[in-house]
């Protein structure tokens, strides 16, 4: 199935879609999915744009509140998770997850969905130590702190997707993890985000946590976003219980700008059979269950349970057992039910109201799920508990305030071994300056889908070996015996995944052949928006066997684990 994968998405949603569909025209394809890492800002009216983390001049509505109030309605399945830059008072409305509006769907603080048999996590927020052990406290009107603290990730959610035993396709976080471009071209990072240097050298660059994730959950593919900036990687783990070594291709991606790299298309090999719908995935829903007592709407620390003595359970991961209760909650039916329903009103743009104070309500979808597999509503919790911590100041933050978790690097928590965060005093002006950005392209009067040709695609290597031995441990073959959808583990028999063909935008102004050199030599790479940074494109390297197909300008990026096996 085609999935296109895009950044930092901050609103832009009809530009997004206008993209895809022009690529789809063009090539004659047809997309299946799309993701998106965060800063999607699903603001439903001017209440919500007032529980966003960006100085009042830069509230825009943007257009999101259209495929809220079904004005529009999105042309391909959208799965998002949440950034940095949220209407937080909506998506906190979805711990759980669920839909926003129609055919677009938010994971929640954490998740797993099912989508064609494929298995999708994600973790929403970015990282920062004082508050990643706190529990989600937090609660409308926010003030100051919360405003911000609201959007940090929590070690509970950390440590319910560490429960996870069966493989994970794709998974999603807006900052990246900790010490992955180490495993890409990191020179040409620095040249173009200089003020990344002193992290990068530091080794403070990124979320400690999403790292022990990406170590735990080794999926085929993690895509993130949040620095504005295209990187690619590969990074393979260690080899465990005796299975070969598992490799995870990383991508970061630009926003939504002209030249910018902002969207990615990749085919990734589905399972035959599976559902066209979107699924729950026992398993996560199993944890889910699991968990469900441990957590607490406190601002205080906690600790998960470790095995020390101290606790009479430390072990979340769903048994059997678990799983097909879970599945019997649900009367035997995993597809996701599209019971979206407005909340608050939706903006008006023949009636704006500026000076509307921000909105909040249970969602009918939380309580329904929490109904049906007898969990807790947090945010119910976190109400009923915690309304005093967002009513300290004013909702909003000032232009004094605008947000400084640019690369969510400093006081790093105890669980994670170095404390090297006080040398890190970095931070992102691409990040602060994001809607002055906007503003010049207003005059330029470019849209995004008038944008050049560019290079790089995430490299596809063959499922063989790496994706056979998924399912080695005890764990996993007792899971596989469950009477449910196919897991998303591919057969060696099954073809390598491979990246979408040549797919040519226009340019905003001069026509460009770049890209003719390229399909002669018939290897396939997938052409997004391009930055115009004075680069030139070259070539595809050919490429055989199990080696990725990959074009040149990235070959240090993906050759760096061959290197390192040939020199052991």
């Amino acid at each position: 199935m085609k999935v296109a994968v895009e950044g930092c998405c901050h609103g832009e949603l009809d530009k997004i879609y206008e993209s895809i569909s022009y690529l789809e025209n063009k090539e004659d394809v047809k997309v299946d999915l799309l993701l998106c890492c965060g800063d999607f800002q699903a603001v439903r009216n001017e209440g919500d744009m007032k529980c966003m983390a960006v100085p009042a001049k830069y509230r825009h509505m943007q257009t999101f509140y259209k495929y809220y109030s079904g004005e529009k309605k999105a042309p391909v399945l959208t799965i998002f998770i949440g950034g940095n830059h949220e209407a937080s008072n909506h998506l906190q409305e979805l711990p759980y997850g669920g839909w926003v509006a129609p055919n677009i769907y938010y994971l929640g603080y954490a998740g797993v969905v099912r989508f064609k048999g494929v298995r999708i996590g994600g973790l929403s927020g970015i990282f920062k130590s004082h508050d990643y052990k706190k529990g989600h406290f937090e609660f409308p009107p926010y003030g100051p702190e919360t405003l911000r603290s609201v959007y940090h990730i929590r070690n509970i959610d950390v440590f319910k997707l560490k429960q996870i035993k069966m493989p994970i396709d794709i998974f999603m976080t807006h900052d990246w993890p900790r010490g992955i471009y180490h495993y890409g071209n990191t020179n040409q990072l620095l040249r173009q985000k200089k003020f990344l240097r002193q992290e990068v050298e530091s080794g403070t660059l990124g979320s400690p946590a999403a790292a022990d994730l990406l170590d735990h959950l080794q999926p085929t593919y993690w895509f993130s976003a949040h620095l504005h900036v295209k990187f690619a990687a590969m990074m393979q783990h260690e080899a465990k219980n005796n299975a070969a070594p598992k490799i995870t291709k990383f991508l970061s991606l630009d926003k939504c700008l002209p030249h910018r790299d902002f969207l990615q298309i990749v085919e990734v090999a589905d399972r035959p059979g599976s559902s066209e719908h979107l699924e729950y995935d026992p398993e996560w829903l199993a944890i889910l269950k699991a968990t469900d007592n441990l957590q607490k709407p406190s601002c205080n620390f906690w600790n998960p349970p470790q095995d020390n003595g101290l606790h009479p359970r430390w072990d979340f991961s769903a048994s059997e057992e678990a799983m097909m209760e879970v599945v019997s909650d649900l009367s035997g039916d995993l597809c996701i039910p599209e019971n979206f329903s407005l909340t608050v009103p939706a903006y008006d743009p023949s009636r704006p109201q500026p000076n509307a104070h921000p909105a909040y309500s249970t969602n009918p979808q939380t309580t329904e799920l929490c109904a049906t597999l007898s969990l807790t509503d947090i945010y119910i919790l976190a109400g009923q508990s915690g309304q005093a911590y967002g009513k300290e100041g004013t909702t909003g933050a000032t232009e004094e305030e605008e947000d400084e978790d640019s690369t969510g690097s400093v006081d790093e928590p105890s669980e994670y071994p170095t404390d090297t965060s006080g040398l890190s005093s970095s931070y992102n002006p691409d990040e602060i300056t994001i809607e002055d950005e906007w503003e010049e392209v207003e005059d330029e009067g470019v849209e995004c889908a008038e944008v050049k040709g560019t290079d790089a695609v995430v490299p596809e290597g063959q499922v063989g070996s790496q994706d056979s031995d998924r399912d080695s441990s005890p764990q996993r073959e007792t899971a596989n015996r469950l009477i449910l959808p196919p897991p998303c583990t591919a057969p060696e028999s099954e073809a390598p995944l491979r990246s979408l063909r040549p797919l040519s935008l226009p340019p905003p102004s001069a026509s460009l052949s770049q890209g003719s050199s390229e399909e002669e030599e018939g290897f396939t790479s997938a052409r997004v928006p391009k930055r115009t940074s004075g680069e030139t494109t070259q070539g595809l390297a050919s490429h055989t066997g199990g080696t990725p197909q990959i074009k040149r300008r990235n070959q240090s990026i993906y050759t760096a684990v061959e290197d390192e096996e040939s020199e052991g």
